[in-house]
């Protein structure tokens, strides 16, 4: 190789190395930009509110026994009449109350168990339901219902299929509101995680609302219902 063909190598081979040089530098720099431009806080946000129930479902069930079928029938007939004068007496609409049909167990049909003991054939279990918005107005009754007891009904205690429901159902009106309350908690604090960490807060990087739930304020208040929903929310940060 001659001297002219060496210094062209030589000459090229500096470039190459300079341009890479060059380029490692400005990619570095790109790099630590970059980095900088993606500090970012994830922060949360809370709202809550108690609001009331604004509808009531409340089944009163009740039962009877008796060897004659008809007279069975007739029995659960006349407290059922019972159960609703009950109701509408405590300013409950009859429109708000359905009566489901008896459910019959004939006990000497039934393949297990001895009869011999059995006092009465036939038992019959009967619901009347009511299904109001008026919740005050239903729990006075509630609060009053011994007085079926009274008249000879004889209710059947609440279980999984015949609890008493309180429901809301107005959170499409609540959700604006709380969704913009829980941004501004979580604002806050990624304010004053910005001010503790000498950063500024940016824009919103991204945000997830976030899922509502309506439970009951507590096992003794039922008609209360407490509403919550955590919105995340994740800034950006800059020196």
């Amino acid at each position: 190789m001659d001297k002219q063909q060496l210094q062209s190598a030589f000459i090229t081979g500096f470039s190459l190395f300079l341009g890479l040089t060059v380029l490692g530098i400005l990619l570095g720099n790109a790099a630590v930009r970059f980095k900088s431009f993606e500090r970012a806080v994830v922060v949360k946000g809370l709202s809550e509110r108690e609001i009331p129930a604004n509808i009531v479902i409340w089944p009163v069930t009740f039962q009877d026994a008796n060897n004659n079928l008809t007279t069975l029938f007739e029995s659960i007939q006349k407290k059922s009449s019972l159960v609703i004068d009950f109701m509408t007496s405590h300013g409950i609409t009859r429109e708000e109350i359905t009566i489901a049909p008896p459910a019959v167990v004939d006990r000497y049909a039934q393949t297990y168990g001895s009869t011999e003991r059995v006092s009465f054939r036939y038992t019959a279990t009967s619901t009347v339901t009511v299904y109001s918005t008026n919740v005050d107005q239903v729990r006075k009754a509630m609060s009053a219902i011994i007085d079926l007891g009274k008249k000879g009904v004889a209710i059947y205690g609440e279980d999984y299929r015949n609890r008493t429901q309180f429901l809301f159902t107005g959170l499409n009106d609540l959700k604006p509101a709380m969704i913009e309350e829980a941004t501004k908690n979580a604002r806050a604090v990624a304010e004053k995680f910005a001010q503790d960490s000498e950063s500024e807060l940016g824009k919103i990087k991204s945000a997830l609302q976030g899922q509502f739930s309506i439970d009951d304020r507590d096992a003794t208040t039922p008609h209360i219902k407490k509403v919550r929903v955590v919105s995340t929310v994740e800034y950006y940060l800059s020196d």
